[in-house]
């Protein structure tokens, strides 16, 4: 069977698509985020500080641990949203990448390989090289235009600038559909989260920018927003800049919707620190994307990747995302954030 023309039927579920309890047949898509967890390459860059990426620091097995990365990667990816769709993500935004060049390896996985994954990448200005990404079914998302968008932020102390990531906007057609793509990395914590609170304010303004550039051209443009924020989804950048709502039937016409407040809300989260559980990584949709027909793709749920074998089954981290460096090697792991993702379906016109 073409992955073009991946089918599933929804039996009880029509309930809660308000399909009146008919069995109806839907094309579905998975569209997905993952930080990588520093998928750096062996060899050190003279123009980045590649060297503090935790490969660089490791004394010895460095290409044998680059490969063993490049492959469990493949495996994550090749299983999100799998059980749904029989099929890999149609489009997965990436973060914690060091080049294109390890997209080109992972996407040449034996497991990622028959699926023939474009690559959108533009080196950023961050101070150790690191880059978002964006990969995609080229036989399923067709892009039409790409950019990136440098953030502009200082330190509050020193006024320093501070060289972060840019933020990546991609728009294409999803089987001739027309979305928009921003794939984000704000900002960090470090130095607490007060402190560096501004410069993902600062983010988050930088994506209301780049929204509202779309929605002055479409009212009605289908626009996704997926990343690691390092914020969860009650922190002031996204709920006072981006103002997403948590219940899909108070969005707008050019209003976002958040499903993972719910998950915040819950208790569940992608990544954890000291016992303390973030949910970082988000992907909202437009209005437009939540339209009760489906003659056209429409959001239909989402999701936290958090199987087991992703998961610390022992020791001090027991419970934690099973991360790929520790104590100065790699654990044979896999990130230290869990993936998320939406499906997006489309209802099958009966002949």
């Amino acid at each position: 069977m073409s992955y073009q023309k991946i089918y599933f039927s929804i039996f009880l579920s029509c309930l809660v698509l308000c399909l009146h309890a008919q069995d109806k047949t839907f094309q579905i898509h998975t569209l997905a985020f993952y930080n990588l967890e520093n998928l750096f390459d062996t060899i050190n860059n003279p123009n980045k500080l590649d060297e503090y990426s935790p490969i660089m620091e490791m004394k010895s097995n460095k290409t044998e641990a680059y490969k063993r990365k490049v492959k469990n990667m493949a495996k994550v990816i090749a299983y999100i949203g799998y059980t749904d769709t029989q099929n890999t993500p149609a489009i997965l935004g990436v973060c914690e990448i060091e080049n294109k060049r390890v997209l080109e390896d992972l996407v040449n996985d034996p497991l990622l390989k028959p699926k023939d994954y474009g690559i959108i990448h533009y080196d950023s200005g961050d101070v150790r090289g690191i880059d978002v990404a964006l990969l995609f079914q080229k036989k399923i998302f067709l892009p039409l235009n790409t950019s990136s968008h440098e953030l502009k932020i200082y330190d509050n102390h020193n006024q320093k600038r501070v060289y972060t990531r840019d933020q990546l906007l991609v728009s294409g057609k999803l089987e001739g559909e027309l979305i928009h793509i921003i794939v984000n990395h704000w900002p960090s914590r470090r130095g607490g989260e007060t402190r560096s609170r501004p410069k993902r304010i600062a983010a988050a303004k930088l994506n209301k920018y780049l929204i509202d550039s779309l929605q002055v051209i479409d009212p009605y443009a289908k626009i996704l927003i997926m990343g690691d924020l390092n914020d969860n989804p009650n922190n002031p950048s996204v709920k006072k800049i981006l103002k997403p709502k948590s219940n899909k039937t108070r969005v707008g016409l050019k209003a976002l919707y958040n499903p993972f407040f719910d998950f915040h809300k819950n208790g569940l989260g992608t990544t954890a620190y000291r016992d303390d559980w973030s949910l970082f990584d988000q992907i909202m949709v437009s209005a437009p994307l939540l339209e009760k027909d489906y003659s056209a793709f429409r959001y239909y749920k989402a999701g936290i990747y958090n199987k087991q074998y992703l998961i610390h089954q022992k020791g001090r981290y027991k419970g934690y995302p099973y991360r790929s460096w520790s104590n100065g090697s790699f654990s044979n792991g896999f990130s230290d954030h869990f993936p998320v993702f939406i499906y997006l379906i489309k209802e099958i016109p009966k002949n």
